[in-house]
């Protein structure tokens, strides 16, 4: 039937692909591109185009290598891609407009940053840039929003959203959201001594319109002066249903991470799901997945969207590995199952309500087994769902550490300085049972029911890509490059790319040929601190490159 209606209509446009997505088919929109940080508004990371697929993958080869400058922190980008030209974003907030096809640079700009961003905890790193209106806009590590022409990369306007000299942790590590004719940006917050801020601004001119604090105003929730650097923030991109005029955000962990002596409530709106309204940064509902939280579980990964069943419901994981199904336009729990059986600081969560059971607190000064780790369940890089197969893809980490809160005596206002109540994220320990310590995991988004999965030796940290062809891409810290097949989880191809992948995975399509794009570059913290569970990542080269392969003819 699409085929016969391709026909039909001439769409030359699609000549290489054997399939073409009709509008009415979710997450199929706009198959030769890009253009979303998770391709599509339902961020499932999936991709319609199917030329590379399940019988021609080993042939892939490498077409193109593009190097991104600043290797600080590696490449933790998700390219975007817009009808052949790609739009990346390097360490020190480099954005270059690259050719599809030759990888060959179009346009390039580079910010000068404060100098204080030397110090940042969590710099000088990006994870993607966000198009729209004819613009490419970014978010800064000093606190800025920017926007450039997206033809010639001349800055169109500029703001400072945060107060960033007199503030830690008002930074932007990820993109903004495009929410029809506002721009979101989610701050980083955290583990910082501050209060983590969601930012609406009109797109065309930099405006701020609002703000919306993730820390609640409520001495229940937040006794006595504890929310005055209460962390919180957003510093993962956003979801927007344009239906509802809704952005729906997963935000960070309170402060101090592991001492909460002082804030001995439930400290909304940390480790939650909260939906606002675009237009006025209004909370439409929340739904806090992890309540006073004391394990540095927060919450900001990747809302899909989905209707099953006559009913809206959305996707989301915490670092805790627990899955909450929700409904999308109240918030109300449809049902809640982990990733991995790898769990004791609770012995559940209750599906129907939420309630944490059997919680495991941790005692000052002492050491206390927690699983999983505080990488999670699951990192920040986002799993892939595939409405052919109905499984979603997620690299799951399966080990543990030891926490131990300590009495901070720092200034945790002093810019580089945590506010975690704790000397370090934790003591890495491979998991008791000696399973290996991770595992790509084929599960059904709704029951948590697994199909298959691929026991690693080193887990996966990049973001997973699967298509129409029947595959799923994932990559390693070591530079392994694999493309399985998306039913039964065999390996079908692989390649080093020459350093680990802890960016996203993309595929796009330009005069009819499909591209996967890898973006190559081990960093972040998880390159500094992993290395004390897995010694063999010590020595993982440095890079900051992009990888684009195509079917060799």
């Amino acid at each position: 039937m699409k085929a016969s209606l391709a026909s039909s209509l001439g769409l030359v446009c699609f000549l290489a692909t054997a399939t073409v997505a009709l509008a009415a088919d979710p997450g199929t929109e706009d198959p030769n591109n890009w253009p979303l940080y998770n391709r599509t508004a339902n961020a499932w990371r999936y991709s319609p185009l199917d030329q590379i697929n399940k019988d021609n993958v080993s042939k892939l080869s490498v077409s193109w290598i593009a190097h991104g400058g600043d290797i600080t922190m590696g490449i933790q980008q998700t390219p975007i891609v817009i009808d052949g030209v790609i739009y990346s974003i390097t360490s020190g907030n480099r954005v270059a407009a690259l050719d599809g096809k030759t990888g060959q640079q179009i346009w390039s700009f580079e910010p000068k940053l404060d100098p204080l961003t030397k110090k940042v905890l969590f710099a000088p790193y990006s994870r993607g840039v966000a198009v729209g209106h004819g613009m490419v806009f970014i978010g800064t590590v000093d606190g800025r929003g920017i926007a450039l022409d997206q033809k010639t990369g001349k800055e169109k306007w500029q703001v400072q959203l945060t107060d960033f000299t007199n503030c830690h942790g008002c930074n932007f590590t990820s993109p903004p959201v495009v929410a029809g004719d506002i721009l979101t940006f989610g701050s980083t917050a955290g583990e910082l001594a501050t209060q983590g801020k969601i930012y609406g601004v009109e797109a065309a001119t930099g405006k701020k319109v609002w703000e919306f604090n993730t820390i609640k105003e409520d001495p229940k929730s937040w006794p006595g002066q504890s929310g005055r650097y209460g962390g919180g923030g957003a510093w993962m991109p956003g979801t927007y249903d344009a239906k509802t005029d809704t952005v729906f955000y997963g935000t960070g962990n309170p402060g101090k991470d592991f001492d909460a002596s002082d804030r001995k409530g439930d400290n909304l709106y940390t480790d939650s799901v909260v939906a606002l309204e675009a237009k006025t940064g209004k909370l439409k509902w929340y739904r806090q997945e992890i309540p006073h939280d004391v394990w540095d579980f927060d919450s900001p990964y990747e809302v899909l969207q989905f209707t099953k069943d006559g009913k809206d419901l959305i996707v989301h994981m915490n670092k805790s590995g627990y899955v909450f199904v929700l409904d999308k336009n109240n918030g109300n729990i449809d049902n809640i199952w982990p990733i991995s059986d790898l769990k004791n600081f609770v012995k559940d969560i209750d599906p129907k309500t939420g309630e944490l059971i059997g919680r495991v607190e941790l005692t000052m000064n002492k050491e206390t087994l927690i699983c999983p780790s505080t990488f999670g369940g699951r990192s920040w890089n986002s799993g892939a769902y595939n409405p052919k197969t109905g499984l979603w893809y997620n690299n799951v980490l399966d080990f543990c550490n030891y926490l131990k809160p300590i009495e901070q005596k720092e200034d945790p206002k002093d810019h580089g300085t945590g506010h975690t109540g704790s000397n370090d994220f934790g003591r890495l320990v491979m998991a008791p049972d000696g399973r290996k310590p991770g595992q790509l995991s084929a599960n059904d988004p709704f029951t948590g029911k697994q199909k298959w999965s691929y026991a690693m030796d080193v887990p996966g940290f990049s973001c997973v890509l699967t298509t129409a062809g029947g595959l799923v891409f994932n990559g390693d810290p070591m530079g392994k490059l694999q493309a399985f097949d998306a039913e039964t989880g065999k390996v079908l191809w692989s390649f080093n790319t020459g350093s680990g992948m802890r960016g996203g995975l993309v595929t796009y399509a330009v005069d009819g040929e499909q591209y996967i794009l890898v973006p190559s570059g081990w960093g972040s913290y998880a390159a500094l601190l992993m290395p004390a569970l897995l010694p063999q990542l010590e020595k993982v080269p440095a890079a900051s490159t992009l990888i684009a392969f195509k079917i060799s003819k």
